[in-house]
């Protein structure tokens, strides 16, 4: 038997502090070679308030120590005032999963010796930096988050009015595909003037919707009353609001994405993808994609990969790919969408997997095939994409695939299939 040697990496951090972060007070805990040279190891813990000034005076007495490395969870968004005033006075900090860091059972639990149990784990090298994107990735996707948040509580205010206008009676949303048209907006603003006469109402209709007139006449016989006019015009005016707020957080969008503007042209040429949605990615992942080695290690982070369940050598079911950042889950899942209606590549495969194990897992498999291009793109900047076209499968796959494929369609269908060679 060959024995394989593997690095100890036990005790790697000389000089680590980690930090328990409430709303309130953080407690911090300094561990540092003991001063009178034994192996052991010298530690003290501090209690200090969250407000800057007891947080720049937490920094100073690291600094003191020597502290190299700063440890702490990510606890809601209490940990950023810490992790960024001390990213600044240039210590190396690093966010950690709070899952990476479980409780024992049968340990006291207390802020103090959470702190201590931490920085314990971080000193012997135990636990992972979580990603924290640079300031300007962070701006960024400040923009881009808000955004996403604005678009959907405007699609939740479209809903209370449709569901005010069915109270009402007002049957609008079934002649009309969308009902805040130029035709759908100008029949509610007629309904708040004071308007109840569904053949004047209708005749508001616009281009197409003209074809529709009597259908309109009947959908607007209903019991609109002066309430509902209140409610409907506070309604759009909130709707109203919140589409200049969009507009306006897209103009800041524009100015910051400027440096990045390269990445978001080359990932605007990917199926799928528009520039709103390149934007998105870009505030999530960031263009330096060496925090990522591999393609792989990109998808496995933004848990678009699938987990591995296994256990006595066998597979224990269909291991989910898990819970990762919904935003950037939300923007893959709308450029894999997108892509399925193209005749690429990307559209074929998504057809394909979608015939045999449905459109979700499909979706997440398009997704996934997504990421690697994007990394492929960022990782070397100066490659371009290349669409290997719908018929990459069928060419790749050479003749006996193709006619097994026709052959077990054909068997599918209920046909029995002899093969005969063409003279």
């Amino acid at each position: 038997m060959v024995l394989q040697e593997t690095p100890d990496d036990a005790q790697v951090v000389e000089r680590v502090a980690a930090l328990d972060i409430g709303k309130a007070e953080v407690v911090c805990c300094v561990r540092v070679p003991s001063p009178t040279g034994s192996q052991r190891r010298a530690q003290e813990v501090r209690t200090f308030s969250t407000m800057t000034r007891s947080l720049m005076a937490m920094s100073d007495w690291l600094a003191g120590f020597g502290v190299t490395r700063v440890v702490m969870e990510a606890t809601s968004d209490y940990w950023k005032p810490p992790f960024y005033l001390l990213e600044a006075a240039g210590f190396d900090t690093w966010l950690v999963n709070a899952r990476d860091v479980k409780h024992l059972p049968g340990r006291p639990k207390t802020d103090k010796l959470d702190a201590v149990w931490l920085c314990k784990v971080a000193e012997r090298g135990m636990l992972r930096a979580s990603f924290v994107p640079p300031a300007p990735i962070r701006q960024l996707r400040d923009l881009t988050r808000y955004r996403v948040d604005l678009v959907g509580e405007r699609g939740r205010e479209k809903n209370r009015v449709e569901k005010l206008l069915e109270d009402a009676g007002i049957k609008l949303s079934v002649v009309a595909s969308d009902i805040f048209g130029v035709s759908g907006r100008a029949m509610m603003d007629a309904l708040i003037a004071g308007e109840r006469d569904p053949q004047a109402l209708a005749q508001l209709a616009r281009t197409r919707m003209r074809s529709k007139l009597h259908d309109l006449q009947e959908a607007f016989v209903g019991r609109f009353t002066a309430h509902h006019a209140f409610l409907l015009a506070r309604m759009l005016a909130h709707v109203d609001m919140i589409n200049a707020d969009i507009l306006a957080v897209e103009d800041h969008i524009g100015e910051a994405i400027g440096p990045f503007a390269t990445a978001v042209a080359a990932l605007d040429e990917i199926p799928g993808i528009n520039v709103t949605t390149a934007r998105a990615i870009i505030a999530e992942i960031g263009t330096d994609m060496a925090r990522f080695p591999t393609a792989g290690h990109l998808a496995s982070w933004a848990k678009f990969a699938p987990g591995v369940k296994e256990s006595a050598g066998k597979a224990k079911g269909n291991a989910s790919t898990g819970h990762g950042n919904r935003y950037l889950a939300r923007a893959l899942g709308e450029a894999a969408v997108g892509a399925a209606r193209t005749n690429t590549f990307l559209g074929e495969r998504y057809r394909r997997i979608a015939r045999r194990r449905g459109k979700k897992k499909a979706i997440v498999a398009v997704g996934r095939s997504i990421l690697v291009i994007i990394w492929q793109l960022l990782s070397t900047p100066n490659t371009t994409f290349t669409d290997l076209g719908p018929g990459h499968y069928d060419n790749r796959g050479g003749t006996q695939r193709t006619v097994r494929n026709h052959i077990r369609g054909l068997q599918a269908l209920g046909y029995q299939v002899t093969l005969q060679t063409a003279a």
